[in-house]
C-alpha cells in the first residue's frame, strides 16, 4: 500500500454523517508509516460533486468524474482495504497535500 493509490475499501460499519459502503479511497498517510503500521489514513471518494465545497478535490477516478473528500479523511484498518485501481497523477497528488495542509495545518 503506498501513498497516493486509489484502492477500494469497506468503510461499514459508520456513524452519522460517516461516509458508507465500499467505496474508493486515497491513501493518504506516509509510506514509511504504511509499511510498519496495521493501520492507513484514507481520503474517500465520492461521485456524489459538489464544486463548491472547499474540503473536495476534483479528480478522475477510472471513467468517471469523483471528489477527494478530504472532510472525510480517517485512519482505518488494512484489513478493510481491498484492491488497487489507480493513484493519483503528480498534480492531483500535490493539489491533495495543499487541501489538507489548508485544512488541518502544517
Amino acid at each position: 500500500m503506498k501513498r497516493y493509490e486509489i484502492r477500494w475499501a469497506s468503510l461499514d460499519p459508520t456513524e452519522g454523517a460517516e461516509m458508507a459502503k465500499t467505496r474508493p479511497v486515497v491513501i493518504v498517510s506516509l509510506d514509511e508509516l504504511n509499511a510498519h503500521l496495521k493501520t492507513v489514513t484514507v481520503c474517500p471518494l465520492t461521485t456524489r460533486l459538489h464544486p463548491t465545497w472547499r474540503s473536495r478535490l476534483a479528480v478522475r477516478a477510472g471513467k468517471r468524474e469523483a471528489e477527494i473528500a478530504v472532510d472525510q479523511i480517517r485512519t482505518i484498518s488494512k484489513h478493510r482495504i481491498g484492491a488497487r485501481i489507480g493513484t493519483l497523477t503528480d498534480e492531483e497528488a500535490y493539489r491533495l497535500r495543499r487541501l489538507i495542509t489548508e485544512m488541518y495545518g502544517d
